[in-house]
């Protein structure tokens, strides 16, 4: 009798399956769309560099040179990327070598709200490209609150982010109403509103009364009181403020409202197959208005963090700062998923935080990091790109190919 152990064969199937799944999934592509968006952006760095201009010049009489200042001024550009939005080592004190994290959480808040709702939106099949609108109406209804209702501490920060928040769902509410009872393209609409909202804006900052700060001709909101100013978590030294807790709080509310509730699973069978849904006895036009009413106050707690706690002193019609399209990228980025865009918004958070530290340290352009945003995007946008450069598997392809197999083998 063998002492040896007999290997089942369908365990090593199901072994295979899924690492072909892991290799082959949603998340491994975006992780590896980062890193060619990154080798793409080195690239970029070094035809761009004049000292690797001047060394290719003479590369093949010394070829040494020429990767010696490519090595030079790639590795200090995201050296001082790094130290720029995440730590730095070469500080001389601790409040200074961990500032770099906490603007990267500090810039990463608004879009991580933001990300939340248009991934909400996309997950229900509907396309928010509307948060630039939807900030900036947000923006100002927290705004106004908060410089005109002197009211306690805590309870002058609740009533200004529902405001804020209210502002935003109404505003891509009217997207969802629209495309629910009249069957208009939320596109179109989102895009319509936000020129609406922008010219809004602009004309009552310019308005005295309105929005225009007392005595002022500039175009610029008075200041908030500081009984609705976010509080820092780590004292005034540092920038960061609450605003980080509450999109935290908000991604576990989405990740339960998507994950866990009847509502969510509405959301999530419109979405596959609004057809289905409907014949499943789903209202899907209820639906599609609901949906934009969350992501829109998902997308105006971006605006509310900018003006209670970015800044507090006034705003500006560019109060929104590109947010609201810089959100699509970050949903995208972390497949409409909760956790996903949570983690890709701290990512795009350290890109902003650390492309100014590049800038100044390397005299890189910050246009880099924005052209190191888009090549994500256009990664992630093209799976099979990825796969064939790295050699990825399909998931699901083998385990076709083995049932077609058996079927065959069967009929004969």
């Amino acid at each position: 009798m063998s002492d040896e152990k007999e290997i089942d064969p369908r365990r090593d199937d199901r072994f295979s399956e899924a690492l072909r799944q892991i290799m082959g999934g949603s998340f491994m592509i975006s992780i590896l769309a980062v890193v060619l968006a990154l080798i793409a952006g080195a690239f970029l760095i070094a035809i761009t560099d004049p000292t690797v201009q001047k060394t290719a010049g003479y590369f093949f009489s010394r070829p040494t040179d020429m990767f010696q200042a490519i090595w030079n001024v790639v590795s200090g550009a995201y050296t001082s990327l790094f130290q720029g939005s995440i730590f730095n080592f070469q500080s001389t004190s601790a409040v200074r070598a961990i500032r770099p994290i906490t603007e990267t959480l500090n810039f990463a808040t608004p879009l991580i709200a933001g990300g939340l709702g248009v991934g909400l939106a996309f997950r229900v099949g509907m396309f928010n490209i509307g948060g630039q609108g939807q900030m900036l109406i947000a923006a100002a209804c927290a705004g106004w609150v908060g410089w005109s209702f002197p009211l306690p501490a805590g309870l002058h920060i609740l009533v200004a982010l529902i405001a804020g928040m209210a502002g935003g769902a109404v505003w891509a509410g009217i997207a969802g109403f629209l495309k629910a009872r009249t069957g208009a393209h939320e596109v179109i609409v989102t895009i319509m509103l936000n020129y609406v909202a922008l010219y809004l804006i602009s004309y009552l900052l310019r308005t005295p009364g309105a929005l225009q700060e007392q005595g002022s001709n500039n175009p610029k909101s008075p200041a908030v009181l500081p009984t609705a100013v976010f509080p820092h978590l780590l004292g005034a030294q540092f920038n960061l403020n609450i605003g980080i807790l509450i999109v935290l709080v908000a991604t576990i509310v989405v990740w339960w409202l998507m994950s866990r509730s009847s509502l969510g699973f509405r959301f999530r069978a419109v979405g596959e197959n609004p057809n289905a849904a409907r014949v499943a006895g789903i209202s899907v036009k209820n639906m599609y208005t609901y949906s934009m009413l969350i992501a829109g106050a998902l997308v105006g707690l971006a605006g509310v963090s900018q003006v209670l706690g970015t800044s507090p002193e006034g705003f500006g019609s560019g109060i929104d700062a590109g947010i609201g399209f810089d959100a699509i990228t970050v949903a995208l980025l972390g497949r409409s998923k909760p956790w996903g865009i949570f983690v890709a918004g701290i990512l795009f958070g350290a890109f902003k935080a650390g492309g100014f530290s590049m800038q100044a340290a390397n005299d890189i352009p910050i246009d880099i990091v924005l052209v190191v945003q888009s090549l994500i995007v256009l990664f992630i946008a093209a799976p099979p790109l990825v796969r064939a450069i790295f050699r990825l598997p399909t998931p699901g392809v083998a385990r076709r190919k083995r049932t077609s197999l058996t079927r065959e083998v069967a009929a004969k």
